[in-house]
Parts: C-alpha cells; structure tokens; sequence
C-alpha cells in the first residue's frame, strides 16, 4: 500500500494536498475544542443548569427573532455585540453558568468563545 502511495501524490498533488489540509483541519478542530473552557451540553444539562443553577441564557440570534420568541430570563446579545465587548445586562451575571443559544445549533460556538475570553467566571 505504501508503495502505491508516492505514485498517486505525484499525479494528483492538488487532490493530495487537498486531504492532507482536511486532515490537518480536523485534527486542528479536534485539539481546539477538546481544550477549549466552552463544552458543549444537551438539552437535560441547560435545563438543570437554569433550574438548579439560575444559569442565564444568552441568545445570539437576531433582535426580529428574539422578539418572535425566546426561553424566559434570556438575554439578546448578538454574535458581534458580545465580540466587540458590548456585554450590557450580561456583566452582572457573570458569576453564574452561562448558556448560549442560537437558532441552529452551529453558530453559538464563536460567541461562547468570545464571552469566555472576556473573562467570565463559569
């Protein structure tokens, strides 16, 4: 297997290079996440969380769509509001577990990121 592993970089270097990048990106995704302080919980966690914990809910999504409808107590802060450090209503919890949520799941990753970075205790 090995020997036929040469021949076909050499006449496919783009495709080659192509999942060599992919294998590089997931092991670089994969080490991020691992080690970052933002975890990723289900839904029973962020329930006991708010529950037992008085967690606050911060929702990332647009301010039309938090107006549609939200989880009770949630604060309304945007992907950029909380990357430029507009944190508002949030700065005074910030001793108690923090849950972000966003409309599909995916783009509540960066924010969680950029609040833990701003130095929020949980």
């Amino acid at each position: 297997m090995l020997q036929e592993i040469m021949p076909f970089v050499s006449r496919h270097p783009i495709l080659s290079l192509a999942w060599i990048a992919l294998l590089v990106a997931v092991i670089v995704m994969t080490f991020k996440s691992r080690f970052s302080k933002v975890k990723e919980i289900a839904r029973g966690e962020a329930i006991r969380l708010i529950n037992k914990e008085e967690a606050v809910v911060v929702d990332t999504r647009s301010r039309d769509d938090f107006r549609r409808g939200h989880l009770a107590s949630a604060i309304n802060l945007t992907a950029s509001e909380i990357k430029s450090g507009s944190l508002g209503e949030l700065e005074k919890h910030k001793a108690q577990p923090i849950i972000v949520v966003c409309a599909n799941g995916t783009a509540s990753r960066e924010p969680a990121e950029n609040l833990s970075k701003a130095v929020l205790k949980r």
